[in-house]
């Protein structure tokens, strides 16, 4: 069956949906025009790691399973919205003005139709699906391609901003002073109504998210499990160990809590407006509730596949030894007086991830300075820290 254009979240409603065995879809996700990729779903879990790479080798070898199959059209749309819709439960609650800013990405094949069946004031950004991307990059953790949105924000005297990334499955917000919340604090804000309905229940994110947000679940009597950047090892670990919700910082937050336990960034955009509905308080107030912190966006930069893996553990060796709080989960995230820093091999790209965190300003160049030297021992030139390498 086919579905047509759309949000991968569209993708693995329809498997559920339709009772099917698996899905595919057709992806660049927030990559550059001339990317393509694929991602996978069973009915029940991610494809990923060893599957995909078993599925390669079959293909390569022609290994092809006999049997006949039919091809057919259905058209998912209609449910998928009203299913996302239900994460709107406060009809009482005070209407809000919200901007979407969908990036030109294919969540805008749907969000129109969505947004009429929600109450309150939305207003519409890059709504037309253009795989060539003409207003910016949609990769809603990079600070520069949510300028439109923060602008829109505040011309309209809106309640928030929801920018949506490529393939409608990452998310990031605007506050009502225009500041940029990712997806590791959204889930910090999250964690509060979750937790209140699953107390005590282990909420998951990667080895990238603050610590502010670790800190949180934890005081609001929650489990946090530090986990494997990616959004299919996120599933699984979920359905490991009974999470009702789990979040990276790259915007993939997963509910199991009310929906179908995957990442669905129009859904995550309608249970943030129905949180703030419900509770009356601000955004800018949650955000400011959590303690503040100085961090670095995510840097990415060029590293080779094979390098990308050995210059971690390259890292790990030389700090062997030295007492180094050292997590070595992916890549590695060291802790120290002054916070933590992390550096880890891309899932998607030839590329290392570094991040640093501190509490404070000179805490925070004190860790930067640890990256440089660490890298510089295996040869790597000093990352640009200030615009994620982007």
């Amino acid at each position: 069956e086919r579905i047509g254009l759309g949000p991968t979240p569209m993708l693995y409603f329809a498997v559920k949906h339709r009772k099917a065995a698996a899905g595919v879809m057709i992806t660049g996700s927030h990559n550059p025009p001339d990317y393509n990729g694929i991602k996978m779903t069973h009915r029940d879990g991610p494809v990923y790691g060893a599957e995909i790479a078993e599925i390669g080798r079959l293909a390569a070898r022609g290994d092809w399973a006999e049997g006949r199959g039919s091809e057919s059209r259905v058209d998912v749309s209609e449910p998928f919205i009203d299913a996302v819709a239900e994460g709107y439960e406060a009809p009482e609650a005070r209407a809000l003005k919200v901007v979407w800013d969908a990036g030109n990405g294919a969540a805008g094949a749907v969000l129109g139709r969505l947004v009429a069946k929600l109450p309150g004031e939305h207003i519409l950004l890059f709504d037309e699906v253009d795989g060539g991307f003409p207003n910016h990059h949609p990769d809603p953790t990079v600070a520069a391609n949510m300028v439109d949105l923060q602008k829109a924000v505040l011309e309209h005297g809106a309640d928030l901003g929801i920018g949506l990334d490529g393939d409608g499955d990452r998310i990031a917000a605007i506050d009502e002073t225009g500041a940029l919340i990712l997806g590791d604090v959204l889930v910090a804000i999250y964690a509060r109504e979750v937790l209140a309905e699953h107390p005590g229940a282990p909420v998951i994110t990667d080895v990238k998210a603050s610590q502010t947000l670790i800190d949180e679940i934890a005081r609001l009597g929650g489990e946090p499990i530090l986990w494997m950047t990616g959004h299919s090892l996120m599933k699984a670990k979920m359905a490991e160990v009974g999470s009702p919700m789990s979040g990276e910082l790259s915007g993939h937050i997963i509910f199991a809590d009310k929906y179908l336990g995957y990442d669905d960034a129009l859904y995550c955009g309608v249970r943030l407006i129905n949180l703030l509905a419900r509770s009356g308080e601000r955004l800018s107030d949650l955000r400011k509730s959590l303690p503040q912190t100085f961090a670095t966006p995510e840097v990415r930069f060029q590293a080779g596949e094979e390098r990308k893996f050995q210059v971690p553990e390259e890292i790990k060796q030389r700090l062997a030894g030295t007492g180094a709080q050292v997590i070595d989960i992916d890549g590695v995230r060291v802790t120290t007086p002054d916070g933590w820093w992390l550096l880890r091999a891309s899932n998607t790209q030839d590329a290392l991830t570094a991040r640093a965190e501190s509490t404070s300003e000179a805490g925070l160049e004190r860790l930067k300075a640890q990256i440089v030297e660490q890298l510089a021992a295996s040869g790597f030139p000093a990352p640009d820290f200030t615009d994620g390498g982007h």
